[in-house]
């Protein structure tokens, strides 16, 4: 079976406009969360802090001719992608074009726009919206622009499958890759989702938290919502070592798994199997596993859920898991939250740096687990997995280790 690894990463966020600014945030333990600046906070009383890109222009990236044509979420997976492919110093002439796919994972892309438009229509009573509406909203936007900015003529497509969307989207890259379909793949998440009609609806399932995201605490009241992307080059490890490309992370496993249970509420079943098959795929023990990134939303359901998973995956060596949820410094960004969480997962693998689960208070019995509360910790990290788990009870997790 091939080995894959990945070789190049971008990022934008609450916590910066690139990877590295994303990822000393998150070893610093900064928080993005912040009041809402983008819609009107009367109109969103439970929504009132989100996790916005703060000091984004799109003009320093994109031409206005081309600009007309992009979401939101469109943006920043370009801005991402281009960083990930600098990074990995690939480029795509010749067959490599054919033999290297874009695989994004995206959970609601086009939503600023479709906001927008639907504003114009019944609020403003319009007779027309923006001629390239369907073109900014489509949800294989972000992965038809990313082949178009950077040649790629392999296959692309968008993954749409809530909260684990970019988990989704790696394991689908792997198995081309390793089916010999392809040789790479521009493959990760994006989200733009912090406008009115979102927030709205988010609103009213009571799954907010007003304050702050406080995952596996006592006293956790729910979600924060945040936006952004994070995209990765992965391809074999032999093409890799032969274009002497410098190596982040090796992508040994895939598991997933689909509750086939409570569109919303989580399974400690359904999670337990996406982590299982994720080790089996990649052939490792649970006793490898030092680092788990959680999904860790803030929710009393899910952090209870998947604490219980990873007790049933890894009996006492959960126990001796160092566990982390990020979502306090850059949010649930829904479909791009596991892609963000990559960065966190790779750092640790590089530098021995496991980041910390922000805002926590206090135990609570039914998450007695260690979530690196409050400050990163030094340690090292030889193998790690990331957990996402979506409403509709579909669940992805991707196992990585450390290059030597």
């Amino acid at each position: 079976m091939q080995r894959l690894v990945i070789t190049g990463m971008g990022a934008i966020c609450a916590l910066g406009n690139d990877a590295p600014s994303v990822w000393q945030a998150m070893t610093e333990g900064r928080t993005g969360i912040a009041p809402i600046s983008r819609v009107d906070p009367e109109r969103v009383r439970a929504a009132g802090v989100v996790a916005e890109v703060k000091g984004f222009d799109p003009g320093q990236h994109f031409d206005e001719a081309k600009l007309s044509q992009l979401d939101l979420a469109t943006q920043y997976a370009l801005v991402a992608a281009k960083e990930a492919i600098a990074q990995a110093g690939l480029s795509f002439e010749g067959e490599r074009a054919s033999r290297t796919a874009v695989v994004i994972g995206s959970g609601v892309a086009g939503e600023v726009t479709r906001d927008t438009q639907y504003h114009r229509i019944y609020a403003e009573k319009a007779p027309r919206v923006h001629p390239l509406g369907i073109i900014r909203m489509m949800m294989n936007a972000p992965a038809s622009q990313i082949s178009m900015a950077h040649g790629i003529t392999g296959p692309a497509f968008v993954v749409a499958s809530a909260c684990a969307s970019s988990n989704h989207a790696f394991a689908q890259a792997a198995m081309m890759i390793r089916s010999g379909l392809v040789d790479a793949a521009v493959v990760g998440g994006t989200e733009a989702c912090l406008n009115l009609g979102t927030l709205l609806a988010w609103e009213a399932m009571r799954v907010l938290a007003p304050d702050t995201c406080r995952p596996f605490s006592k006293g956790r009241r729910g979600i924060v919502l945040g936006e952004g992307s994070a995209m990765f080059v992965l391809e074999t490890l032999e093409q890799a070592q032969a274009r002497g490309a410098t190596i982040l992370a090796e992508l040994v496993g895939a598991g997933m798994s689909s509750d086939a249970g409570d569109i919303a509420a989580p399974s400690e079943l359904g999670a337990a199997a996406a982590i299982e098959n994720a080790l089996r795929d990649g052939n490792m023990s649970p006793s490898e596993v030092d680092y788990v990134s959680a999904h860790g939303t803030g929710t009393l359901a899910n952090d209870s859920t998947e604490t219980a998973a990873l007790h049933r995956v890894f009996g006492e060596h959960a126990r001796a898991l160092a566990i982390s949820s990020t979502k306090p410094m850059h949010g649930h960004a829904l479909g791009a939250s596991g892609a963000l969480e990559l960065v966190a997962v790779i750092g640790a693998l590089r530098n021995g740096i496991v980041p910390p689960t922000l805002a926590y208070l206090e135990a609570d019995p039914a998450c007695d687990l260690d979530y690196v509360p409050h400050h990163a910790r030094n340690m090292p990290v030889h193998a790690a997995i990331s957990n996402s788990f979506a409403f509709g009870g579909l669940n992805a997790v991707v196992a990585l280790r450390r290059m030597p």
